[in-house]
């Protein structure tokens, strides 16, 4: 491993989907997730590190996708994700150091500024991109970027 990362932690809309949304005729939400995101988050949990998806968003389809992935934590609607980073943290006594997370939007900014190890996706909105040692990804939302992130910084 090339960092001492013990929790990993991702949002959802615009980093595991490329931001769009998608209805069908019938009002039915659709969602666009990459494989191998879902290929980085087995890897890093066959590793031992702690998987975590957090999002303002409350829907059955990242409820789903996160039973799937077989994440370990999943916190839907939230609109403080920091606050409950912390107390994540405080109950897994992990030191903010040994968190990584990777966002890309002004919702995700408290907690990026606050993680160890951070990353956006390279068509993150530029507040995100503008924070300090911030990775910016090569790849787009939905199109790899955390996979990249988890091979590239993490594993």
């Amino acid at each position: 491993m090339k960092n001492n990362i013990k929790l990993f932690g991702c949002d959802v809309d615009g980093t595991l989907t490329d931001a769009g949304m998608y209805y069908t005729e019938n009002g039915d939400e659709l969602k666009k997730f990459n494989t191998r995101d879902g290929m980085g988050m087995k890897l890093l949990r066959e590793s031992g590190i702690i998987t975590l998806i957090i999002t303002s968003e409350n829907t059955k389809i990242v409820e789903n996708r996160a039973k799937k992935l077989k994440v370990d934590y999943l916190y839907q609607g939230v609109q403080n994700k920091l606050e409950i980073i912390e107390e994540l943290l405080k109950k897994l006594n992990i030191d903010k150091s040994e968190f990584a997370y990777i966002g890309d939007d002004i919702n995700d900014k408290e907690i990026l500024e606050f993680a160890g190890l951070k990353a956006c996706p390279n068509d993150a909105m530029e507040i995100i991109k503008n924070i300090d040692n911030i990775l910016i990804m090569s790849k787009k939302g939905g199109e790899g970027t955390v996979r990249e992130f988890i091979d590239c910084y993490i594993l």
